[in-house]
């Protein structure tokens, strides 16, 4: 869904990686592999220097912007991969992070997830401390995967705006993943933004239910596939994964493009317009609307939006503004954290 020749046809000019590790490996490879995925994305810069630049700060990806390259932005996709360690949090910082998801599929020690039991009742006081030394460094706290108790926790700890970096609204589809009206509402008044998750099963309840039904034959494929690997001892990755899941499309509802703006819309309309972007989820999901398969097709999306009667004032905030300014307020509150105000 991701590639230089897309991204430019698609006019994506930045563009945040996820640096995730799997919550289901052992937890002593939470950080030597997100270090390797660190240095995967920063040997693909260097191997593209006329293409790509890494941005740490709003300024550089606007300097990017101006030389031509696409900007090149790291995210750490899951608060378990610190290892309930604030140093490894500050080195994530230094290796280009600049915002982290505070939980991803699984609760970590100290916050819950939106999948499953809860078992901290939000954020633990060291959870608190994880998103005031976020604050401190000048990292975006993201709130997307977490339940909505943490969601509350973080909101009333944090100096700066949050982030939800691939969440969709809740009332159009009733996934723990999305956002609430009322959560919408608070992300807005705390200055933050909600970047819309174009993840079929996110963004429409039809969708989701018929993928529901045809999970267990995946699964069993998926078991199947990842045992004959292992005897061949040979890695199971997780692009084989998605090459099976998706071979399943026929047999689900065709969902248009369309939806992905139904959620914007909402999203505008509860929040307000400088409080929206879009957070794809390109290549971290298998199922996206037809007429958005990847980022190639993002000027249709504009379009869209457009033919909705967004200004290009609104539209210039919804791809991209409003989270330049939300990660320049994190950069000041940093400076001021680190001043003693």
């Amino acid at each position: 869904m991701i590639s230089i020749p897309k991204m430019r046809q698609g006019h994506l000019a930045a563009e945040f990686f996820s640096i995730w590790v799997s919550t289901t490996l052992p937890s002593r490879e939470y950080v030597p592999g997100a270090v390797a995925e660190f240095e995967a994305v920063h040997q693909q810069v260097e191997r593209f220097p006329n293409d790509l630049g890494v941005a740490t700060t709003a300024d550089e990806i606007v300097r990017l912007h101006e030389q031509g390259k696409i900007a090149i932005l790291m995210g750490v996709e899951g608060g378990h991969t610190i290892s309930d360690n604030l140093l490894v949090l500050g080195a994530y910082y230094r290796l280009g992070a600049r915002y982290m998801t505070l939980t991803h599929t699984a609760h970590t020690s100290w916050a819950d997830s939106s999948k499953g039991k809860p078992r901290s009742n939000g954020l633990t006081d060291f959870g608190r401390s994880v998103v005031r030394e976020m604050n401190r460094l000048g990292m975006m706290v993201d709130i997307s995967h977490v339940s909505d108790k943490t969601f509350a926790d973080a909101l009333a700890v944090t100096r700066a705006p949050l982030i939800a970096s691939h969440s969709s609204c809740r009332a159009l589809a009733h996934h723990s993943r999305n956002l609430t009206d009322d959560m919408i509402r608070a992300l807005a008044k705390n200055g933050g933004v909600i970047q819309i998750n174009f993840y079929s099963p996110f963004i429409d309840d039809t969708f989701a239910a018929a993928l529901k039904k045809l999970k267990p034959k995946m699964d069993a494929e998926v078991a199947l596939a990842r045992a004959a690997r292992k005897r061949e001892r040979k890695q199971f990755t997780n692009e084989d994964e998605v090459m099976i899941r998706r071979r399943y499309a026929p047999q689900l509802p065709i969902l248009p493009m369309e939806r992905i703006a139904d959620h914007i819309d909402h999203a505008v309309k509860v929040g307000g317009v400088d409080h929206v972007g879009l957070g794809s989820d390109f290549d971290g999901v298998d199922f996206i609307p037809r007429g958005m398969e990847d980022a190639s097709k993002l000027p249709d999306l504009v379009r869209e939006l457009a033919r909705r009667g967004y200004s290009e004032e609104d539209l210039l905030k919804i791809l991209g503004g409003n989270i330049l300014r939300v990660l320049r307020d994190v950069e000041r509150v940093s400076r001021e954290m680190q001043s003693g105000k």
